[in-house]
């Protein structure tokens, strides 16, 4: 508890208008994906398909589908940034993996491989001073 709350600190103290833009931008990126695969669920079990002996299929596109859309909210406003990020890899270290087992798409890889690193930043980084998360905290 005491090392999330140095690194809110920290970011509080060190937060820029690039980084709360490039966190609302992983939050509407993660929600427009998550619209993407309601819309295209026939593509995301097609992808699936590599992995179908090993977890359902079904409760796989739910999880996804779900995670995207309330995570990207959650992380665009900048509320439950680090548990909305938390709920994310999973799916992203199965985006990037499904890339090695199945067919190989490098445009693919290269997008989960970046939305990981920046998701991973924000884990440690906190949601900044201009998020819910601060507005919450300080009684506005």
């Amino acid at each position: 508890m005491a090392s999330i709350r140095t690194l809110n600190k920290w970011a509080n103290a060190h937060t820029y208008y690039a980084l709360d833009i490039l966190r609302i931008a992983l939050g509407v990126f993660l929600f427009i994906k998550g619209i993407g695969f309601i819309s295209q669920t026939q593509t995301l079990v097609e992808l699936i398909t590599p992995l179908q002996g090993y977890a359902g299929v079904m409760i796989t596109v739910h999880y996804v589908a779900s995670a995207h859309l309330v995570g990207g909210i959650l992380i665009a406003f900048g509320l439950l940034t680090r548990w909305a990020i938390a709920a994310q890899l999973p799916i992203l270290i199965g985006a990037i993996l499904i890339n090695f087992v199945g067919e190989m798409n490098v445009g693919n890889l290269i997008l989960a491989t970046v939305v990981m690193f920046i998701s991973l930043f924000f884990i440690f980084y906190g949601s900044g001073k201009h998020s819910a998360d601060y507005i919450m905290k300080m009684g506005y």
